[in-house]
């Protein structure tokens, strides 16, 4: 089986690649700039750029998977592309925030206006389809938290109390590199979350246990996180997103889900076993937070 991988040297898709080749697959990687990135043996650098599709000729030829990354502005081409080309499969790097049940509040909602279109658009191709919807991602904690451990021994974040269930990037991986090898996943959307509910301050305590010194925990306002985040670049209609809450008086039938409700089953019920903890994830990336 041949596999393209888009934005095959992200930090998801770069994971991806050596496992496809473990299970004996062909592999085509799709990046930007080929010639700048070191890919396994046996690999097949190509060069193109999902944003702009008249890269792509002759890219999908031969290629019977695409794992394919969301750009919604040229998702509908892109598609076409991929199923002209004569592909079978595509796997989509999708988000849990995406809502398609009656009545959800999808104008504020950023991820679902990224994801969604390229969801659809890939429903719509006649392929078979899987989309990967993970959830908040471990690895986005080394954008915001070890410079401030390494320099003042500290986490900052909103909503301290608040559970969650982030995901490693290998257990994407792990995903992906199944639903694109393997039938029986055709016309699954599955949300992928960590095997555990922790909030921002656990995570600290987690961080802190690994590291064998003190972290202390110091919560923001969302004006705070705000201002923070802005500072560091994030797009405001990013931050608004992230910080948004709904209005409580929209619907008094709904209530906030226990811990365990956060952790999906996906991933234990496709690889076999629990997913990788966030220990495991500090562990994975001690180096940093030193």
């Amino acid at each position: 089986m041949r596999v393209l991988v888009t934005g095959a040297s992200g930090t998801v898709s770069s994971l991806v690649v050596p496992r496809l080749i473990e299970r004996g697959a062909a592999v085509r990687a799709l990046s930007r700039d080929p010639a700048h990135r070191v890919f396994p043996e046996g690999v097949e650098p190509v060069e193109g750029d999902l944003e702009r599709p008249a890269t792509l000729d002759g890219v999908f030829d031969g290629v019977d998977a695409v794992m394919l990354y969301p750009h919604p502005e040229t998702a509908e081409e892109v598609v076409d592309r991929i199923r002209n080309a004569g592909a079978r499969r595509i796997v989509l790097i999708s988000s849990a925030s995406v809502q398609t049940a009656p009545g959800a509040d999808t104008e504020h909602n950023h991820g679902h206006q990224h994801h969604r279109p390229v969801e659809e658009a890939v429903e719509r191709s006649g392929l078979e389809w899987t989309h990967l919807r993970g959830g908040e991602f471990m690895v986005n904690d080394l954008d915001s938290l070890p410079d401030s451990v390494r320099a003042e021994g500290v986490v900052r974040a909103p909503r301290g109390d608040e559970p969650g269930a982030p995901v490693h990037e290998a257990d994407m991986a792990d995903m992906a590199a199944a639903t694109l090898l393997e039938d029986g996943h055709h016309g699954r959307a599955y949300e992928i979350t960590g095997p555990e509910s922790l909030t921002p301050a656990q995570r600290t305590e987690v961080i802190s246990r690994a590291l064998g010194r003190e972290i202390t925990f110091v919560p923001l306002t969302l004006a705070e996180a705000r201002e923070l985040w802005l500072a560091r670049g994030v797009p405001p209609e990013l931050c608004d997103w992230l910080l948004w809450e709904p209005d409580p008086e929209d619907d008094g039938t709904d209530t906030d889900p226990t811990p365990d409700e956060y952790v999906s089953p996906d991933y234990q019920r496709v690889i076999g076993r629990p997913g990788r903890t966030y220990a495991r994830w500090v562990a994975d990336h001690l180096a940093a937070f030193r």
